[in-house]
């Protein structure tokens, strides 16, 4: 759909890859596409707290970042200044999660709520932690948008 506005789409497949791997692949991705700048980074669900770190590689490789778009997607936990580099709250399964800049966001940010997954069946866990990302997305005063699907016209034929 945003090629049809004539803007460069770059939507990095990385299957396998979690948290540091993910944001490798993606920069390697991104860089073999040669994007015009300033970039759009956007992020769907659980790929959202990976977005600075995938942002600081492309100020690493000079690609300026004009914006963050998170669909969906859980937000990344920014770093406070009591707090190390290490996460005390990572338990060792798993990979460690991404680093956050300390100067993320340094481009502005912006939340978009899809009708589906706020109408979707699944109310668990995961459900609460978008509401959870909604919250924060406003509190950190960014736009945050409730997608609606169009509305069919009256039915014209009916008299």
């Amino acid at each position: 759909m945003l090629r049809s506005y004539g803007l460069d789409v770059i939507a990095p497949d990385v299957p396998d890859g979690d948290g540091a791997r993910y944001v490798a692949r993606a920069s390697l991705i991104i860089a073999a596409t040669a994007p015009a700048t300033p970039l759009v980074l956007v992020a769907h669900g659980e790929a959202g707290p990976l977005l600075p770190a995938v942002a600081l590689a492309q100020r690493a490789a000079h690609r300026k970042v004009g914006g963050y778009v998170f669909v969906d997607a859980v937000l990344p936990r920014v770093r406070r200044e009591h707090e190390h580099d290490h996460d005390h709250e990572h338990d060792g399964a798993g990979p460690a999660p991404a680093p956050v800049p300390p100067d993320w966001p340094e481009a502005p940010c912006g939340y978009l709520r899809t009708h589906a997954d706020r109408t979707a069946a699944d109310q668990g866990p995961s459900a609460a932690g978008r509401e959870q990302a909604v919250r924060q997305a406003r509190l950190r005063g960014w736009p945050v948008i409730e997608h609606e699907p169009p509305r069919r016209p009256p039915n014209s034929s009916a008299n």
